[in-house]
């Protein structure tokens, strides 16, 4: 049986980059005109090997890109003014769109707004620790104190 190369991923036969062995009419009928897999020829499974690491590596460094942003944000305090009453409470609210733009302001990292775990927006003068995810499995606790606009 002719062995191919997965392309992408395909639910019956595995992962994309793995090596499998299937049917010569299969492989020449199916799977190449669909671009699902490719022949395994000895360079074709060195170049799919070598795309496999990179594919890793690059994984590698973003997500210590992420854990070297996430240590920052830890050490972050951010401070966003906002005008309020005497009361202590806001006209308005703190969002999770104001917290990631004072982190865009103050350190330069981009966050999306989604990953910012605020159950409701914040409302009241005070201090209050945030969640914000930087990356998938990478978190970050953020000191967010919401003053009084002068």
């Amino acid at each position: 049986m002719p062995q191919a190369i997965l392309l992408q991923d395909h639910e019956l036969l595995g992962a994309r980059g793995s090596v499998v062995d299937v049917s010569k009419g299969y492989l020449r009928n199916y799977l190449i005109p669909r671009k699902i897999a490719e022949p395994a020829t000895k360079g074709a499974i060195a170049a799919a090997e070598r795309r496999q690491q990179a594919t890793a590596r690059a994984a590698a460094q973003a997500t210590a890109r992420a854990q070297d942003a996430a240590a920052v944000l830890s050490r972050t305090v951010l401070t966003i003014p906002h005008q309020a009453g005497d009361d202590g409470r806001l006209f308005g609210s703190v969002t999770a769109q104001d917290i990631v733009d004072a982190v865009k302001e103050a350190r330069g990292i981009d966050i999306d707004r989604r990953k910012v775990h605020l159950e409701e927006p914040i409302r009241t003068i005070g201090t209050r620790t945030i969640e914000v995810e930087v990356e998938d499995g990478v978190t970050a606790t953020i000191k967010t104190m919401v003053v009084e606009q002068k």
